[in-house]
């Protein structure tokens, strides 16, 4: 495994291994990598030739009010599971190789990035839009991984691809999770041991909302009410949302008719725990 360090040196290197006819994957992380990441590393490593994963904690999807400082930058680690995982590139570049002095263009998405997420840390995605352009633009990947567990994300890189004609076919790899239900994540280090066994009770309150929807639930009111009151059995969780929506806009939805994603955002102690399901309607069955 080789490690670059530079935007120049990662496009040259891509630009050889296109003109061999290579297909290159990449997989974007900010590091402390987890088997959340290593599941993501592998899908990729199914569908190309050639395996970037980039390791950059970018400064600009925090607020000042976050925890950029202190999120976890275990560099031997990581690359150990990269190179474990036969990864043939680790992107490491610097804050001011990404941000050069003058940089000032940023890359929106009204719409998907001013909901959930979006309102409740509104610097965020433009971050995320704006550094994963970039990336793209160093590695210029044939596919890139992303994760189920952070659906919006997956949503608006999406919509950039599209938007921006920017040829990268976009896999998104369903949410690994612990043995008692747990998203992964890097921050789930955080979480005191207390918290850590309260932590799972996010993932309970989304399925008790998909398990209305499949019992034939479709006012959205109601299966947030039903999330809801899973929630309320841990009142340690403070909620920041639980929504149903569309899983292709993320808009709000007054009743599910066909597919739905259920998002869910709370906070346990000091840490903030995201997840989502995705939820299809069953088909009615035709009278007799």
């Amino acid at each position: 495994m080789n490690i670059l360090r530079t935007p120049k040196a990662m496009a040259d290197w891509s630009r050889r291994l296109h003109r061999e006819g290579v297909t290159i994957g990449f997989v974007p992380t900010m590091g402390a990598l987890h088997d959340g990441h290593r599941a993501l590393i592998r899908a990729a490593r199914l569908q190309c030739d050639a395996l970037v994963v980039s390791i950059f904690v970018n400064p600009t999807q925090f607020a000042p009010t976050e925890d950029l400082a202190k999120y976890p930058r275990p560099i031997a680690k990581d690359r150990a599971l990269c190179r474990a995982e036969g990864v043939d590139i680790c992107f490491e570049p610097g804050a001011t190789a990404i941000y050069p002095e003058g940089f000032e263009t940023v890359v929106t998405v009204p719409g998907i990035a001013q909901r959930w997420e979006g309102d409740i840390r509104p610097h965020h995605f433009a971050g995320v839009a704006t550094v994963v352009t970039k990336l793209f633009g160093m590695v210029r990947p044939d596919i890139a991984v992303f994760g189920q567990k952070d659906f919006q994300q997956a949503a608006l890189v999406r919509r950039v691809i599209e938007d921006l004609s920017l040829g990268v076919k976009l896999i998104v790899h369903p949410t690994v999770r612990e043995q008692d239900g747990l998203a992964m994540s890097s921050r789930n280090v955080y979480l005191s041991q207390t918290d850590r066994t309260l932590a799972p009770i996010l993932y309970k309150s989304l399925q008790a909302g998909a398990a209305a929807i499949k019992n034939g639930t479709t006012a959205s009111r109601q299966i947030q009410s039903m999330m809801t009151q899973v929630l309320r059995r841990e009142s340690a969780a403070t909620v920041d949302y639980l929504a149903v929506c569309d899983p292709d806009t993320l808009a709000p939805l007054a009743s599910v008719s066909e597919r739905a994603v259920l998002l869910g955002a709370i906070r346990i102690g000091n840490v903030r725990l995201i997840d989502n399901v995705l939820v299809k309607r069953p088909a009615k069955r035709g009278r007799r």
